[in-house]
């Protein structure tokens, strides 16, 4: 399988997609000024305060930007300038601040809409100037895709281990390997990972399933039953945060369309082996990379929407494989409003559900670490590739020590976003000494 993307990876839209980014935009910067969704996870606890009225909108704020604002400069822009693929941390966590910075209704959808004309407008002239010029640090980025695609296809192996030991997790490493060896001999246009990837995903699920099914046969044996009281306070707040966004349905209808079109116009890709997947065409194999994403996010998505009153501005991410798949915007737009309306009407038996299943609770915990284990090492070497790729060993010194350095610093920029800003600002730097004699750039 190709891990090359094809050479000036631009992001240059038609009319049609620039006005869905646009418009979508407007949207998710409304419903976060509304408080009913927001993209970072981190950030939807804080808002059952902000809706109860106990913390103001300026604090709020002040949290959301706190926790997006190096994902969104050090992650976002630079996927998206590698890859030629917008991303959410780019587009959804500006409309998280900015719906919820607007302190009038009518201001959220318009600062929105900014941002997404900053977004298709702005990022292709920065992208023209950064290959114009004599070290080409975007063009250098394309090294990540091979560590990320790779070590990506390994989080099952890692949330395996994690959950059920080292023998099943030896016994899990085993078998992606082969699976991913026999499927770059026998399907070398598909991408490697894909088949280990499921196999893993269903292998984790599988254990966990068996795992509350022996521990319910064990618990009726010796007459243990789960008992519910109709007065549990958090059952009640619970049943008020799904009655509150049930009230929203048609709105949270019109936003699952959105995200689901602009998935379908493949300039968009739901996470970092996404992108790069959807910059080489493999759509099918995006879908299932992040098909098996789906099953780390329902249960913390879930129980936070039920516990704070606000869902995910992706919902439960469904739609963006859904989206890759779809053959047109306009089937695409009927599917994701029903998926959004079938996750919210589906909301409360979710988590009564996951309440009865606490092995496969802990499975997603454990599948979203090693999701960010597995990135957080691609991330650094493939960034370490593209330092290499741009100045060599002076690049390596240049970019690993910015890393380092804001690790001394107490992570001034979040690990997993701090290595792609290093190579952004390690590339403008190797410019200016080129521009003084003092570097010659890298030929190739």
């Amino acid at each position: 399988m190709s891990t090359t993307l094809a050479a000036g990876a631009g992001l240059d839209f038609t009319l049609a997609q620039q006005l869905t980014v646009i418009a979508l935009c407007a949207l998710t910067a409304y419903i976060s000024h509304m408080a009913l969704a927001v993209f970072n996870d981190g950030v939807r606890p804080f808002l059952l305060d902000f809706i109860q009225g106990r913390t103001t909108r300026s604090a709020t704020t002040a949290v959301s930007f706190g926790l997006s604002a190096g994902f969104i400069f050090g992650l976002g822009a630079p996927m998206a300038l590698s890859t030629g693929v917008l991303n959410p941390w780019l587009v959804f966590l500006p409309t998280d601040i900015l719906g919820m910075l607007a302190p009038k209704k009518w201001l959220a959808p318009i600062l929105g809409g900014a941002w997404g004309a900053v977004v298709v407008f702005g990022l292709n002239g920065a992208n023209d100037v950064a290959h114009d010029l004599p070290v080409d640090f975007i063009t250098a980025m394309q090294q990540m895709s091979t560590p990320i695609l790779f070590l990506f296809t390994l989080f099952p192996v890692l949330a395996i281990t994690k959950q059920f030991g080292r023998k099943w997790g030896g016994v899990a490493g085993g078998l992606e390997l082969a699976l991913v060896v026999l499927t770059m001999k026998l399907w070398p246009k598909m991408f490697a990972g894909a088949l280990a990837m499921a196999v893993g995903v269903l292998m984790l699920i599988a254990l966990a399933v068996a795992r509350d099914m022996k521990q319910r046969k064990a618990d009726k044996a010796a007459g243990v039953t789960g008992v519910v009281l109709d007065d549990d306070p958090m059952a009640s707040l619970f049943s008020a945060s799904a009655a509150r966004l049930r009230r929203y349905l048609p709105l949270f209808m019109v936003l699952g369309a959105g995200v689901c079109v602009l998935a379908q116009m493949h300039i968009f890709g739901g996470g970092e082996a996404t992108s790069f997947l959807i910059a080489k065409g493999q759509y099918t194999e995006a879908a299932q990379v992040d098909f098996y994403r789906v099953f780390g996010f329902i249960p913390l998505i879930a129980t936070t929407a039920l516990a704070s009153g606000a869902y995910g501005i992706a919902g439960f991410t469904l739609v963006y494989p859904i989206g890759y798949l779809m053959p047109n915007p306009f089937l695409a737009a009927i599917v994701g409003a029903a998926v959004f309306a079938l996750e919210i009407l589906a909301l409360s038996s979710i988590g009564k559900v996951l309440g009865k299943l606490p092995s496969v609770r802990d499975s997603s915990e454990h599948l979203r670490s090693a999701i960010g284990d597995t990135l957080q090492l691609a991330i650094l070497f493939g960034s370490l590739m593209a330092a290499n790729a741009m100045g060599g060993g002076l690049g390596i010194l240049v970019v690993g020590g910015l890393y380092l350095l804001n690790d001394a610093m107490g992570r001034p920029v979040v690990r997993m976003a701090a290595a792609p800003a290093a190579v952004i600002v390690g590339g403008i730097l190797l410019n200016v000494l080129y521009w003084l004699d003092l570097f010659t750039p890298i030929k190739g």
